[in-house]
């Protein structure tokens, strides 16, 4: 016999594995806050290693949990979509972390600090987003959390631009550095693409579903 109660504690299950991954991305953003703000030291990449193993657990295990699961309230592709944006923001952070340590000399004076705050918008907005989700589809609160995630990603356009004639392009620095700064800002800019990337899957699941 179908059972539904059976239904809705793989559904949960799919839930949890997500919100945890999202929280995942958010931890990597706090360890590059963290990382970044103390200029007396490099930054140790364990602090990274971390989030990105957990979430890479995290996606195996939602892999296999669709393997064995016929029938969910979401579709498989949008499950797909999430974890794998989702699991691109702590592996792209790490390699961030890679690069930032390896120039680490050269970057002392250089202040990353609105990046960090664009990315901590938006991968709070992501867990919330996926927290509303789990509790119902509602389309008016998700919209308005898809636009925020839009009008941040909008920004870190800009402040790509912004760097670009500021710091880039002015002959401020060597070659080298520009080369070293151009990569890290641009990885960073990739990170807020994800989180715009998973905030479009779940507006298409809620819209879906109203």
């Amino acid at each position: 016999m179908f059972s539904l109660q059976k239904l809705f504690s793989r559904d949960e299950q799919f839930f949890e594995l997500l919100e945890a991954s999202a929280e995942e991305c958010r931890a990597s953003v706090q360890a590059l806050k963290r990382a970044i703000a103390n200029k007396s030291r490099a930054p140790a990449l364990d602090e990274f290693i971390g989030p990105r193993r957990k979430e890479k657990q995290i996606s195996a295990e939602l892999t296999e949990l669709l393997a064995r699961v016929s029938v969910t309230a979401l579709e498989r592709e949008d499950i797909e979509a999430l974890s794998n944006a989702f699991y691109k923001i702590p592996k792209t952070l790490e390699k961030f972390a890679q690069r930032y340590i390896l120039a680490a000399s050269e970057l002392r004076d250089v202040d990353f600090s609105r990046h960090v705050n664009l990315l901590e918008q938006a991968t709070d907005i992501t867990v919330q987003m996926l927290k509303e989700l789990r509790h119902g589809f509602h389309m008016d609160k998700t919209s308005e959390q898809n636009a925020n995630l839009q009008r941040i990603e909008g920004e870190a356009d800009e402040l790509i631009l912004d760097v670009l004639k500021t710091e880039l392009y002015s002959r401020k620095h060597d070659a080298l550095k520009v080369i070293i700064l151009k990569d890290l800002y641009e990885l960073l800019e990739k990170v807020v693409d994800r989180c715009r990337d998973a905030g479009n899957v779940i507006s298409q699941i809620v819209l879906k579903n109203t």
